[in-house]
């Protein structure tokens, strides 16, 4: 401590809750036995003075002097007087701060040894601020507490005390400052110690008056009984929260939703509702089931991003650099992403069409839209829709029914806490409808930038922005995608990928990523390009390479098992080894096909695969009469079968046909896979070539396929998919393919 004075041994006595101060006058009520003999003692002495301590824990009965603070008041004994219950009432005047230096505790009474400290000095600007920044407190303080605050009390303090440090003292016994608090100022070891934290104390109790005096004109302003309730439980809360009373499990549970609820930065119109919804939860019982939907509501508004956006500002060279790292080819693709960025880099503000990605299994298109949310920096979010026919699943269930939940577009929002993620719709052409609604209806609704600034989720039931949300769509196949809805997304389409494509990328993407995941490197286990070449081409058969993944995925666990039973020897797969790791090839080139005989040809078809060859057999029935078609057929494929056979009939003379084949033979048409449904506008020239060969006697060439719907005048109309169809062929070693003059745009 500070500079002293070394005095007597005097009596001492502990006490609880109380902080006895220099110069102010205190009643202490004593009932321990050895402090009332200290009492006594202490007024036995000539000056009448003994010490006084604060307990630190006071529900010590008898504490020792560890259990006491460090630092007291030696006090003048004014006045005792016995009470009827054996105790009795001193009233003290404080003399001087002192530190205990030791404590006899075998007498009779507690004797301290002590050294007085000097009494704290600061002549400095900042003291003289800070004592005038603590009258200006008090004196607001005074007219706050006008119907608690002892009148004149201010004046009189001023009037009777010159000493700031004096003043502080005074006004610490007037207000109620915690124990610990007000130690700290007896402590202080200077005026401006002392000044900082009476200062802080008066800030504190000035904020909280303040608040209750806001909150009090408030409720004055506004007659409604439900205002005022409100206003009057807020009030209760602060002076609660002030004095330190714990609140009750619910109402805590209350106080912490409503801060969250604050925090939400909630739009004016959703604050007025949140606002009702609060009132009505709080005079709900907490027990009930009403009280839990509530809460769940509430809760739900407190947790979803209604202004918090992520940063939008990307690099557009990065975004490019993103897309080839992540992505093989697909140049076309990459392109227009790269332009759709770019338009949305310059204006934000700006609704373009949304990006429907369109291919076969496998093809990447979910990895796309993983992609641009990695090149934009934003979250990322897949939603399937495949097989969807709820309405409620898009635009939620009202509150109204039992297990009702907010749709998957809010909670997707919710689940990544921002407005602005890149959402990802996959499978829209796998929609469903049914009685309980149309979802694509909802997802009209969802995609249109006109409507979805202000979209309602019948669980929420308030307005919600999507227009920030980024989305994207994928889809196998346009075909069931309603033309509304199809009509709200820019189609980029992912037709497959060529042999050397899908080399590179098992040996860039899905190599490494198999080997990463079983935590061994390209130098344990190394696969040559032969033996890539042999597993795409005799173990799959996909526009994609999702199972050209999975067969080098069988690859890596095969040869990885030396290493987990401790073989550090590296492995090398050669095209040799492929069969004897995955087995008997499973897919094979059409080696019976090589020679065709007259009425078969090759024609193309497009799957949700990507593509596929066919062969079309025909064959005559002598004795028969009409047309026969077997092989699972289409009505459209009927159709295109009876144009061929009819615009052949009708060209016998051009084309040197015996008009008695016709008339003496029925024509028997077979499309082999009979088990497969086949249908489409496409195979019209396949079927005539077919029937003319077979009528002709002479084959047609087996390096060749072919496309294209055939009219009765002879026109040859294009026909879609001919990318798909183009790499089916090639799949299968076919060179040379017959294209309508038509499609000659889409090489």
């Amino acid at each position: 401590m500070t500079d002293a004075t070394n005095n007597d041994v005097l009596p001492l006595i502990p006490v609880r809750e109380t902080v006895v101060l220099p110069n102010v006058d205190y009643p202490v009520v004593v009932g321990r036995a050895r402090s009332i003999a200290a009492a006594e003692a202490a007024l036995q002495r000539e000056d009448k003075s003994l010490i006084i301590v604060t307990q630190r824990d006071s529900s010590i009965e008898d504490p020792e002097q560890e259990e006491l603070y460090g630092v007291g008041c030696r006090t003048l004994i004014r006045r005792m007087e016995r009470l009827s219950n054996a105790g009795v009432r001193l009233t003290l005047h404080g003399i001087e701060r002192v530190e205990i230096e030791a404590l006899d505790t075998t007498q009779l009474y507690r004797q301290a040894r002590y050294t007085v400290l000097a009494q704290p000095d600061d002549e400095s600007d900042e003291a003289e601020a800070l004592h005038r920044a603590v009258l200006e407190q008090a004196e607001e303080l005074e007219t706050l507490m006008a119907n608690n605050w002892p009148k004149g009390l201010l004046s009189q303090i001023l009037q009777n005390f010159d000493d700031p440090l004096d003043q502080i003292y005074t006004l610490c016994s007037v207000l109620q400052i915690d124990i610990v608090q007000q130690q700290g100022i007896l402590e202080a070891n200077s005026r401006l110690d002392a000044l900082r934290r009476i200062h802080a104390h008066l800030s504190h109790e000035l904020s909280v008056l303040r608040l209750q005096k806001d909150i009090a004109r408030q409720a004055a302003e506004n007659i409604s009984q439900e205002q005022r309730q409100y206003m009057l439980r807020r009030q209760m809360q602060e002076i609660k929260k002030e004095l330190g009373e714990d609140q009750s499990p619910a109402q805590a549970d209350l106080e912490t939703l409503r801060e969250r609820l604050d925090a939400a930065d909630l739009p004016e119109e959703t604050a007025k509702a949140t606002e009702r919804e609060f009132q009505r939860l709080s005079q709900l019982p907490a027990e009930s089931q009403e009280y839990q939907l509530a809460r769940g509501y509430l809760e739900l508004l407190s947790e979803l991003p209604w202004q918090k956006t992520a940063a939008t500002d990307f690099d557009l060279v990065r975004a490019r650099q993103i897309l080839d790292e992540d992505h093989y080819d697909l140049e076309e693709i990459k392109d227009r992403i790269i332009e759709h960025l770019a338009v949305f880099k310059l204006n934000p503000d700006t609704r373009g069409a949304i990006l429907c990605f369109q291919g076969g299994p496998g093809v990447g298109k979910t990895s796309i839209g993983a992609s641009i949310a990695r090149a934009l920096g934003r979250e990322f979010e897949r939603i399937s829709l495949g097989g969807l026919h709820d309405e409620a699943e898009l635009r939620g269930h009202r509150r109204t029914y039992i297990g009702a939940m907010p749709g998957r577009i809010i909670q997707a929002l919710r689940n990544k806490g921002v407005n602005n993620p890149v959402l990802l719709l996959d499978e829209v052409d796998k929609l469903g409808r049914d009685y309980r609604g149309d979802p694509s209806a909802a997802l009209m609704e969802i995609l249109d930038p006109a409507q979805n600034r202000n979209f309602r989720d019948n669980y929420l039931d308030l307005p919600f922005d999507l227009s920030n949300v980024f989305f994207l769509a994928t889809a196998n196949s346009l075909e069931t995608i309603p033309r509304p809805l199809l009509d709200r997304m820019e189609v980029l389409r992912l037709s497959g990928y060529t042999e050397e494509e899908k080399l590179q990328i098992a040996k860039r993407y899905l190599l490494p990523r198999q080997l990463r995941d079983v935590k061994l490197t390209a130098a344990q286990i190394g696969v040559d390009d032969e033996a890539l070449r042999q597993v795409i081409q005799r173990y799959t058969r996909e526009a994609g390479v999702r199972e050209l993944e999975r067969q080098i995925a069988r690859l890596v666990r095969k040869t990885a098992l030396p290493f987990a039973a401790g073989d550090d020897t590296p492995v090398h797969i050669g095209a040799d080894r492929v069969t004897e790791l995955l087995g008997p090839e499973r897919f094979f080139p059409e080696e019976l096909r090589r020679d065709l005989t007259p009425g078969v040809s090759t024609g193309l078809a497009w799957t949700e695969a990507g593509g596929d060859i066919l062969f079309i057999e025909s064959v005559l029935i002598p004795g028969g009469s009409g047309l026969t078609l077997t092989g699972q057929l289409g009505e459209v494929m009927k159709e295109s079968a009876q144009a061929a056979r009819s615009y052949l009939w009708s060209q016998c003379e051009a084309l040197n046909i015996p008009v008695e084949k016709f008339k003496e033979a029925g024509v028997h048409v077979h499309i082999p896979a009979g088990a497969i449904p086949k249908d489409g506008p496409s195979a019209g020239v396949t079927i005539a070539s077919s029937m003319l060969s077979l009528l002709c006697g002479k084959p047609v060439r087996s390096d060749t396929a072919m496309t294209g719907e055939i009219t009765l005048a002879g026109l040859v109309l294009p026909v879609g998919g001919i990318k798909e169809k183009v790499l089916a062929a090639h799949r299968a070693g076919i060179r040379r393919i017959l294209l309508p003059s038509q499609n000659m745009r889409d090489l």
